[in-house]
């Protein structure tokens, strides 16, 4: 079941040791952001939007007040205008994991999602920008959220180590998560659809309109995958959101 998850270059190139081609992971994600920019062109006044929203423009507006709701929510300790200026960039992650999770889905397509290296690539980006948010409200008073106030002097150096080991794990935890979530998912379909598809031609050609059994419980598997991929993304923004908080707030 892992050959689904296997890289392969469409246009090699390298550079001395380094290769540089494009593979099916980069088209994997050229498409995603296509898919996401065609929808919101589409939407868009110039693409024939409409002041009476029509279905894909309600599904924009909603995208944009489902990231207001947890930033509103989870970031405390700022006016409105100031929270707002996280909304863009939690709308682009919302939008291209909401999209681009989900289209591993299909079959004979690229789940990037898949491959640590990415998933750790997001995440990280992530925690440097968060941490450099934290820094331009707090300069260095930041590192002051190592250590909690009224702590007694004799504890501080242990607990500025186990404030901080959790804190740079923020920077792989999402990525780990994505991750094995999708790997352990898009695995198991495999599998059991492999097994279902055997168990269907045991018998009869005939015989399995009866037995629908192994088809059932894969369709269903196969929801509940889809289920998982979608709310990967919602499980991203509210870990944004609360590490922005950390950030701006400390403790």
């Amino acid at each position: 079941p892992l050959e689904q998850f296997a890289i392969h270059p469409f246009i090699l190139m390298k550079i001395g040791n380094y290769s540089f081609s494009f593979t099916n992971s980069s088209l994997s994600m050229l498409l995603t952001l296509a898919l996401v920019r065609l929808l919101f062109l589409f939407v868009t006044k110039k693409a024939g939007g409409k002041s009476v929203p029509n279905a894909w423009q309600s599904l924009v507006e909603l995208i944009h007040d489902f990231v207001l709701h947890p930033v509103n929510e989870q970031i405390g300790g700022l006016s409105g205008n100031v929270k707002q200026k996280f909304s863009p960039c939690i709308s682009v992650t919302l939008t291209f994991s909401l999209f681009r999770n989900p289209l591993g889905m299909i079959p004979f397509s690229f789940t990037v999602t898949s491959h640590f290296l990415i998933t750790l690539a997001l995440s990280f980006s992530f925690f440097l920008g968060i941490t450099l948010v934290g820094f331009q409200r707090h300069g260095l008073h930041f590192f002051s959220f190592l250590l909690p106030a009224g702590v007694p002097l004799p504890l501080a150096p242990f607990l500025v180590l186990l404030e901080l080991i959790p804190h740079c794990f923020r920077a792989s935890s999402s990525g780990i998560r994505l991750f094995a979530n999708m790997m352990a998912g898009h695995s198991s379909v495999k599998i059991l659809s492999g097994s279902a598809w055997k168990m269907l031609f045991m018998k009869h050609l005939f015989s399995f309109l009866g037995d629908l059994g192994p088809f059932i419980f894969v369709l269903a598997l196969t929801g509940l995958e889809l289920g998982v991929a979608i709310s990967q993304a919602h499980v991203s923004t509210i870990s944004i959101c609360i590490y922005l908080n950390d950030a701006t707030n400390l403790h």
